[in-house]
């Protein structure tokens, strides 16, 4: 269930970046969780620390925008 969630997550983030969302999210949140359970507790450190850094950034424009 973890790592559906982490695969959704990675999927959603990288669907923002490109600018779309949908259907290209969750095609590349479904690949991103095939790899990362292939790549064993390092994919899934890589891929929380991708998420992680994501909203973090998106935090501290916010911020930026704010004052």
């Amino acid at each position: 269930m973890i790592g559906r969630l982490v695969g959704a997550l990675v999927g959603r983030e990288l669907g923002r970046r490109e600018g779309a969302g949908g259907l290209k999210g969750a095609a590349v949140g479904t690949l991103a969780l095939g790899v990362l359970r292939r790549m064993g507790p390092l994919g899934w450190a890589i891929g929380g620390a991708y998420v992680a850094k994501q909203a973090l950034d998106r935090r501290r424009e916010r911020r930026d925008q704010r004052g």
